[in-house]
């Protein structure tokens, strides 16, 4: 779908953050693309990211708006302060290049973050939806695309996302990632770890037939501005902005994976948001093992065995439905009386009488939150990847020997990060 003046008009008016925040720098319109990254007292690690971007080629740049939002709340402490004004200084003075550069100032005095909403996802939003503004309306498909501060690019990054919305029926499109080295050995086995704790919840979904199988990285993805708008925006949570965006998304609009490029995130700790890269790793690092388990992949099975039982047994009533889910799982028929699944299966069996929109408005509901509440209620303990990766690997038809290291290789590869 085109994007029209229409659509954006009316989605501005409904979901559009009010405040004094604009678009500072390049004053250029009808970009086809805009990169949104949002900056945090990055340091040097802004500048570097820039600079990726920069190698890209200069035809893509000069349809590309590469837009910087420089937040933080309004109780953030006195250093971070300093080091966004210092930021914003610097962006102004931003030297001629080929990168059509803009950015938000959302650090001066009454432009900073309201306390309880300040985070990644309303810097990503406001972003967003400022890019729409300056994206081309009624020809081609722009598109935008969210990467971090701290993130690194190839050269064919603008190309690859270029080349795949151009083609791609669906809405929402996942990139190839692979996180940067780690600092030192802790470091390394750290980052190492957690990127295999995502890679191997997302091959237990797609092993288990889930429309949902796809790594949910907030510097990794990208959607077309009208699959934007049909999703109803960027949400505004602090953390996990980029998993609820997805699964969004995924409903709206389809998500599929774009080739021919790799984003390479950092592998930094951090305790910006409660959850996440960042969390995780400084968790790991501090010495506490169980801040990255795995999950059972007997979990992971009994999830195949429901999304298949429901698919083959379409016709039937939630009753029934449950009375199977029972005789395969115990767990599961309490997590499913837990959601009211049987009054929900009649409704949307009343609303959708045709079998592929039942099977459309199912996945909606049992979307990919309720697939991975389903998957921590199974698991009655959790695994180091030693345990858990194995058998999820021979099920996949994949190498089951060596360690961490080699069972990152191997997802990495299936996973289209190399």
């Amino acid at each position: 779908m085109l994007l029209n003046a229409a659509m954006l008009t009316q989605y501005l008016h409904r979901r559009a953050l009010p405040g004094p925040w604009t678009i500072e720098g390049c004053p250029e319109e009808d970009f086809a693309a805009a990169v949104v990254i949002p900056a945090l007292a990055e340091g040097e690690s802004l500048w570097t990211t820039l600079a990726a971007l920069a190698e890209n080629p200069r035809e893509d740049l000069a349809r590309t708006l590469i837009l910087v939002v420089v937040n933080h709340s309004e109780e953030a402490e006195a250093s971070i302060r300093a080091a966004n004004l210092a930021d914003l200084r610097r962006l102004r003075e931003w030297p001629a290049s080929p990168l059509r550069l803009a950015w938000v100032d959302a650090a001066g005095p009454g432009r900073e973050f309201p306390a309880k909403r300040a985070g990644v996802g309303l810097a990503r939003k406001l972003g967003f939806d400022l890019a729409l503004t300056r994206l081309v309306t009624g020809s081609g498909r722009p598109f935008l695309v969210s990467l971090d501060a701290d993130t690194l690019v190839r050269p064919d990054y603008l190309p690859a996302l270029f080349r795949h919305f151009a083609v791609s029926e669906a809405g929402g499109a996942v990139l190839p990632f692979a996180h940067q080295p780690g600092r030192d050995a802790a470091e390394e086995r750290a980052i190492e770890r957690y990127e295999l704790y995502l890679r191997h919840y997302v091959l237990g979904l797609e092993l288990a037939g889930s429309p949902y199988a796809f790594n949910a990285v907030g510097s990794a993805l990208a959607c077309r501005a009208d699959a934007y708008i049909k999703a109803g925006g960027m949400n505004r949570r602090s953390a996990g902005e980029d998993f609820y965006f997805l699964q969004q998304l995924a409903k709206t609009s389809g998500v599929a994976p774009v080739a021919g490029t790799l984003v390479r995130p950092s592998p930094r700790p951090s305790g910006r948001t409660p959850f996440g890269t960042g969390r995780s790793v400084a968790r790991f690092l501090a010495g506490e093992e169980s801040a990255v388990t795995f999950y059972e992949p007997r979990a992971f099975r009994i999830l195949g065995q429901w999304l298949a039982l429901v698919a083959d047994q379409g016709q039937s009533s939630g009753a029934v439905l449950l009375t199977m889910a029972r005789q395969f799982s115990e767990e599961l028929a309490t997590y499913l009386e837990s959601l009211n699944f049987v009054s929900t299966w009649e409704r949307l069996r009343r609303n959708h009488p045709q079998p592929e929109a039942l099977q459309r408005a199912f996945h909606g509901w049992f979307d990919g939150l309720a697939s991975l509440r389903l998957i921590h209620a199974l698991c009655r303990e959790r695994l180091s990847p030693e345990a858990a990766l194995p058998e999820l690997l021979a099920w996949a038809g994949l190498p089951v020997g060596g360690g961490p290291a080699e069972f990152l290789a191997r997802l990495r590869q299936r996973q289209s990060a190399l």
